[in-house]
């Protein structure tokens, strides 16, 4: 099963909690429900605190594969369907989506079949960057008008939960996808790029996935070659179906 547009939030722990609800709502869809032949109507789910999300599943099988936009991002960061139904679940996130699907592998590894990261953002950035470029970032950031009601990720406190969350379970199929265009985040000074880089290198080292950056795209790999999403995703996908076999 597919199940997309699950966004960013601005607390991580509210963010990987809430996975649950509309995740539930998924795994409880008949087959005959499940929708694979393009677009269809998408259902908002209450998640509390005056938000929603539009949850969206299709397809059948397992596991479940989950696509986590990255921060401001919508569903149609997403092109294509992996097919993929029921717990457990390989988690898809694309830049700050990445923050919460990490999050959610922690604390729910018995729910989580594997992780791929898209250009995701790196709980090792603040180490790789200067002192001067982290606080403007985090000042930039702070300054962007989110509109239309979307939420803006607060960097520092998801770093933290994320470090006192416990340690991901052992042998979790994972790739990540790194961008190879350099690309910047325009703060302190001084490209930003090698920080990236290094951040990205430590993140699939943490993961023990296999790191894939040869990939002739810029952050938004997820737009410009989704096909190698897609591989990423059937590899993982591939290597969790042999895991339950087992």
């Amino acid at each position: 099963m597919f199940a997309r547009r699950l966004v960013g939030a601005r607390r991580m722990s509210a963010a990987a909690v809430t996975l649950a609800v509309p995740l539930a709502l998924c795994a409880g869809a008949a087959p005959a429900q499940a929708r694979d032949d393009g677009d269809g109507p998408a259902r908002p789910v209450d998640i509390g605190g005056g938000r929603r999300v539009l949850l969206d599943c299709r397809g059948s099988g397992s596991p479940t594969v989950v696509l986590v936009s990255g921060a401001g991002g919508a569903s149609d960061e997403w092109t294509h369907i992996a097919d993929a139904a029921r717990p457990p679940y390989v988690l898809v996130g694309a830049s700050w989506g990445a923050m919460i699907a990490a999050l959610f592998a922690r604390t729910a590894p018995a729910r989580t079949a594997g992780v791929v990261t898209v250009d995701g953002a790196s709980p090792f950035l603040k180490d790789a960057l200067t002192p001067a470029q982290w606080s403007a970032w985090m000042e930039k950031v702070r300054a962007t008008d989110p509109g239309k009601g979307l939420e803006t990720p607060d960097y520092p406190a998801a770093v933290r939960e994320l470090r006192e969350a416990p340690a991901l379970p052992r042998g979790l199929p994972a790739v990540v996808l790194t961008s190879d265009h350099p690309w910047d985040l325009s703060v302190g000074g001084g490209s930003t790029w090698p920080a990236w880089l290094a951040a990205q290198r430590r993140l699939a080292e943490e993961l023990r996935a296999r790191h894939v950056t040869d990939t002739d795209s810029g952050h938004g790999i997820a737009v410009e070659q989704p096909r190698l999403v897609v591989r990423a995703i059937r590899d993982v996908v591939g290597q969790a179906r042999a895991g339950q076999e087992r």
